[in-house]
Parts: structure tokens; sequence; C-alpha cells
């Protein structure tokens, strides 16, 4: 009994061991996010950048975002943070593109949000910030880098892009898009053509059918009333 006492205590020491080790990595991995992490290409949606601070001796003052401008979004809106100032930075198109209200020469390129002195993201805390952004562009994704300054005056650079693989230690936010539903006023698929063949002969089709049923229970009753002939038949000899 003492040895299988000492066994599971050991072996609840390794699980909880293990259990630690597992956790250390989930903690230390927090990083700057966007929310959600998908989108449809072509419209509008809110996207969130969250921010945690990582750091237990200093408060994160300032989140700087980079809009990409080969891709660029032609409408940028924020929604306000109290106790944060956030300015729009605009930058020239190399390449005009065009849009439903004309031709976009240039677009916000970056994006930066800087807290007054009470309301900076403390140790154990995190800090969301909203932006409306569309028409989205075609493209597969759009990587959102992002600078986060601490008060110690650190600045840690989350821009590394996603790659197959694993995690890299510092993600950019990246948003991934996907194509536009097909239309609801587009052709009708080949799976309907089987009934619009079948109406074109004015329902003749159908007639034919219950015509069928129609013939086959008469044969069906026929046969039943043949059975009890003979079954009487059997009885009365038999008698």
């Amino acid at each position: 009994m003492m040895r299988l006492a000492h066994v599971v205590r050991a072996g609840v020491a390794v699980a909880a061991a293990a259990t630690a080790a597992l956790a250390f990595p989930a903690v230390a991995s927090a990083h700057v996010t966007v929310n959600p992490s998908t989108a449809t290409q072509g419209g509008y949606t809110k996207v969130t950048f969250r921010v945690p601070n990582e750091r237990d001796d200093a408060s994160t003052v300032k989140l700087e975002i980079a809009l990409p401008t080969d891709k660029p979004v032609a409408s940028v809106s924020l929604k306000p943070i109290q106790g944060w100032t956030a300015v729009s930075e605009t930058t020239k198109l190399t390449t005009p593109i065009k849009t439903a209200d004309g031709e976009l020469v240039e677009a916000v390129s970056k994006i930066t949000w800087t807290a007054d002195a009470n309301s900076a993201i403390k140790p154990h805390q995190f800090q969301e910030f909203d932006v409306s952004l569309g028409p989205l562009p075609e493209t597969d994704q759009l990587v959102f880098k992002a600078l986060q300054t601490y008060s110690s005056g650190e600045v840690v650079r989350w821009i590394d892009e996603p790659s197959a693989g694993a995690e890299a230690e510092h993600p950019a936010p990246t948003l991934k898009l996907t194509p536009k539903a097909a239309a609801s006023g587009a052709p009708a698929s080949a799976t309907a053509a089987p009934a619009g063949t079948a109406s074109d002969d004015g329902g003749d089709g159908n007639g034919a059918a219950v015509g069928l049923g129609v013939a086959g229970l008469v044969l069906g009753l026929a046969g039943l009333v043949v059975g009890l002939l003979a079954y009487r038949r059997a009885a009365s000899r038999s008698a």
C-alpha cells in the first residue's frame, strides 16, 4: 500500500509539472490580435484590436497600427476611447484605385492611439480599439503590423507576417478575407435542369405515372380475388 501511495504521489507531481509547463507558454504568448479574424471581400466590417499588457512593471501607453497601402481600404472610421487620443495618417497611393465613389488617390496608412496619464493599460489588463473598415479589398488577407509602446520606453513590434509552420514570436494581427457568396440572381445550377425538363411536357409524365399506379392497384385486387376463390375451392374439397 505504501509503495502504491508513493507511485500515486509521483504521478500527481508529474501531472502538475506538465500542466504548469503547458500553462506558461500560453501566458507568454499573449499578443496583439484583431477580432473577428475573418471578413468578406468587398464588404464593411468592424474590427477590434485587442492589446494585453505583458509586463509586470510597466504600462502600455501607445499603440500604432499600420494599414497596407498595396491593398488599401477606402473608408476607415475610429471609435473614440475615453482617455486615448487617436490620430490617422494618410498616404498617397502609387496606383489609384476605382471605387463606387470615384477614384481613390490616398488612403489611411497608419493609426496611432496615445493614452493620457490615467488611461494607460496597466499590468494584467487589456484594452480594445475599434475600427470600421470598408469596402474590403479582394485579397486573401490584410496584415496589420502593430507597435506597442510601454511606459518604460520599450517598444514591442508585432510585425511577423503569417507563414506555414509554427507561430511566429511576434505575429502581426491578420484579418482573413473570404470571397463574396454567389448573388441570389445568378443562373440556376445544372442540378435544377431535370425539374424544368419534366415540366416541359405539360404534365403528361405525371399523368402516366398516376395511370400506372391505378393499373397496378387493379391487378393487385384481381390477384387477391383469385387467391380467395382458390382457397374456398380447396376448403370445399377437403370437406
